[in-house]
C-alpha cells in the first residue's frame, strides 16, 4: 500500500483554555498532559490518533452529560399552546 504525502503539518487542537482536570486531561482540547507534552514531536500519524481520541472523548462526554440531565437539549419539543 502506498503511502500518501502529508502536504501541512496537523496543527494542534489547542483552544488556548489550558486548565487540565485531575488527571492530567485539558479541558480545552481534551489531550492528556503526555499528548500536550509530545505533539511537536509526533508524526502526523501518531497526530490522527490522537484527534480521534480526542473525538472520542468528546462523544463521552456528551452521552454523560444527556444521562446525568435526563433530557437532550438538542431535542424538539412540541408545546402546546398556552391559552
Amino acid at each position: 500500500m502506498t503511502q500518501q504525502i502529508e502536504l501541512f503539518d496537523i496543527a494542534s487542537p489547542c483552544v488556548s483554555v489550558c486548565t487540565s482536570n485531575k488527571k492530567g486531561y485539558c479541558f480545552g482540547c481534551l489531550r492528556s498532559r503526555t499528548e500536550r507534552q509530545l505533539w511537536l514531536s509526533m508524526t502526523n500519524e501518531q497526530r490522527r490518533d490522537v484527534l480521534r481520541l480526542i473525538a472520542g472523548r468528546k462523544q463521552r462526554i456528551e452521552q454523560l452529560k444527556d444521562q446525568q440531565l435526563g433530557f437532550d437539549f438538542d431535542e424538539v419539543v412540541e408545546v402546546g399552546e398556552l391559552f
